[in-house]
């Protein structure tokens, strides 16, 4: 499977790329044609690093008190915390000091924050930052987890998205469908490989795949 990974390069920033494999994968909530690979984003500090930068951008002139992240993408939440912190005087974060938060999973998969934790969300600012959005599924969970600890969303950010908003709120994503060729996702009822007895490669989710 490995073999078929091709690279595909950011627009605007060549330093920033994320691996995709054709086939046929299984997520908790789709069938997709690809699998998109942004494990070197989450977890290389200089490829990171430049992708703070490009995300930073998007959000100068946006309030951010705290980021939350999901998906594993606390090394480019640091990384963007101190852009948008370091942007310059035009920027309205300049200066400020960015809270930078992960919610638990309790065990009937809720979003979760702790007492101690709940004051950097209540009235506060909040950037959302994800890995990938397919459905926009985990996005609508961590809505819902946000409006019960009443902070407001000030902007959402993926590393890959497939929608460009869901119940409302933008998703700005550094990869789309655009940046790579015949890209779809589809319910399971309705996916067209399984309708065709095509196998399914591997399960996958944001931190990775299991091959069957």
């Amino acid at each position: 499977m490995e073999s078929r990974k091709q690279l595909i390069t950011a627009k605007g920033n060549k330093k920033i790329q994320m691996g995709i494999i054709p086939g046929h994968f299984a997520t908790n909530h789709s069938h997709i044609n690809h699998y998109v690979d942004l494990n070197s984003i989450k977890t290389s500090f200089r490829i990171a690093r430049e992708t703070a930068k490009v995300i930073a951008a998007k959000y100068t002139a946006v309030q951010v008190d705290t980021i939350i992240c999901l998906e594993g993408t606390e090394t480019l939440g640091a990384f963007l915390a101190q852009e948008l912190a370091d942007s310059g005087i035009g920027n309205v974060n300049n200066g400020k000091d960015i809270d930078i938060l992960t919610p638990e999973i309790n065990s009937n998969g809720q979003m979760i924050f702790r007492d101690d934790a709940q004051k950097k969300i209540w009235n506060k600012q909040i950037l959302l930052l994800i890995s990938s959005a397919s459905t926009g599924w985990s996005i609508e969970r961590f809505a819902r987890c946000l409006d019960y600890y009443s902070g407001k969303l000030a902007g959402c950010s993926a590393l890959f998205s497939a929608i460009d908003e869901i119940i409302g709120i933008k998703v700005y994503a550094v990869f789309t469908p655009a940046d790579i060729p015949d890209y779809h996702s589809y319910t399971a009822a309705e996916c067209p490989m399984c309708a065709a007895k095509q196998k399914i490669d591997a399960l996958v989710n944001a931190f990775g795949y299991s091959k069957l």
